[in-house]
């Protein structure tokens, strides 16, 4: 299935990404980015990994702009190995990784929406909170993500297709890191865990916009939680960045990559 959504978000200026560029160091110097190249193959901004020239940034007020989106839930997800995610969003070892707005948001509002007459046996209220999620809590992650620029995030990303286990190793790759989470300190949206429920969805491959991913230094990393909460904004600390690939839990217990984000799985059973 291909649904567009047309949404308004603000411009966000180059220095948001500015700030990402360093890669995952080893015992052995720095790790290959994503897409193969040393220190995430932009080393020669800042003076940072290598002989590139230095990219000059321009830093503009944003502005507002209307985006087309095209959201195709029909394919498989691309493995991680096969993932090209932009080398400026990579986080750094040691550094805090934090989770901004619940999940999962979009994918509860396409699956009430869609399975309404499956929900029976689940509370009306409920339902009528996941059909409304794309307005209450929303998918925008803009406010949250200038913020995090300003209070100094190293790294951000907004988990789509595949849900937050597809967001925390896409963020994994990109570093050339491994990230270590505690899945009890996941912000859920209940509604959504709900409905997944029902419908037999794993809501940790559900569709997530409205989730941002960010990390930061560990030495700022307080403050800058604070800050955010004391900005009405839902959050928590789900763990770090360290050595190595992969994502893993509390356990050890890797957080595998989702063959295919769930609503496009539960859409296509219902079809067949």
């Amino acid at each position: 299935m291909t649904s567009r959504r047309s949404q308004s978000m603000a411009l966000l200026s180059c220095a948001v990404l500015s700030g990402f560029l360093a890669a995952c160091n080893t015992s052995a110097g720095e790790s290959k980015g994503p897409e193969g190249g040393g220190g995430g193959g932009k080393g020669g901004r800042g003076g940072r990994g290598g002989s590139g020239a230095v990219v000059q940034i321009e830093v503009t007020t944003p502005q507002r702009i209307s985006v087309q989106r095209e959201v195709d839930l029909s394919g498989t997800l691309t493995s991680p190995d096969q993932a090209r995610v932009s080398s400026e969003v990579a986080g750094r070892i040691q550094d805090v990784v934090v989770q901004i707005g619940p999940v999962p948001v979009e994918g509860t509002a396409v699956l009430a929406t869609e399975a309404r007459e499956r929900l029976a046996a689940v509370d009306r209220v409920i339902v009528d909170a996941a059909s409304r999620a794309l307005d209450d809590p929303g998918i925008s992650i803009v406010d949250a993500a200038l913020f995090a620029t300003e209070l100094g995030a190293t790294a951000m990303h907004d988990p789509t297709e595949g849900g937050l286990a597809a967001g925390l190793r896409e963020l994994a790759v990109a570093s050339g890191c491994s990230v270590h989470i505690d899945r009890s300190r996941v912000r859920w949206f209940e509604p959504g865990r709900v409905v997944c429920e029902a419908l037999g969805a794993d809501p940790w491959a559900t569709l997530a916009s409205g989730c941002l991913l960010a990390t930061f230094p560990h030495d700022v990393a307080d403050v800058a939680v604070a800050r955010l909460t004391a900005h009405g904004l839902d959050l928590s600390v789900l763990g770090r960045v360290d050595a190595g690939r992969g994502v893993y839990d509390e356990t050890g217990s890797e957080v595998v990559w989702p063959e295919r984000d769930e609503v496009a799985r539960i859409l296509e059973r219902w079809s067949n």
